[in-house]
């Protein structure tokens, strides 16, 4: 960086992305935490495993872009609450598989509604040509991204 050359903040875009989610996150977070005791990351593990079962903690973290201790500590608590369940896989006898059990697919299909509907208050802020822009830029942030990372 140079003399001339300075950081504003307000208006870095990853700073801004970063401090929007963490927002967005808490503020749907207070609802499944005060409903179910769920933290923001039990909550995104129990997503993932929503969509998609029998798959390791390493693609769990994977999958959220989460640190894989964030991811650790969520799938222990998750785990000891019964909510997720661990078997070992059968190609791989070291390897676990993780899905939700019948108690964690349970609060996961209360919990989705809240999200969703969430996420309808949110996006009512914008008119339909603004929801599919906003859809095409976090596209075309992300494949950027991805094209950075693999350099």
């Amino acid at each position: 960086m140079t003399r001339n050359t300075a950081l504003v903040l307000d208006n870095f875009l990853p700073y801004r992305l970063s401090v929007l989610s963490n927002v967005l996150s808490q503020s749907i977070a207070r609802e499944y935490d005060k409903r179910f005791g769920l933290s923001i990351t039990e909550w995104r593990v129990m997503a993932v495993l929503g969509c998609t079962t029998n798959i390791s903690a390493r693609e769990v973290a994977e999958r959220t872009a989460m640190d894989k201790v964030a991811v650790s500590r969520a799938l222990a608590k998750l785990l000891e609450k019964r909510q997720i369940e661990r078997a070992r896989s059968p190609l791989d006898k070291r390897a676990s598989l993780l899905r939700l059990s019948s108690e964690g697919r349970r609060i996961y299909d209360l919990v989705v509604p809240l999200a969703i509907e969430h996420e309808q208050r949110l996006l009512a802020h914008l008119d339909a040509e603004e929801q599919r822009w906003l859809t095409r830029i976090l596209d075309t942030l992300w494949e950027a991204e991805l094209v950075e990372s693999r350099r």
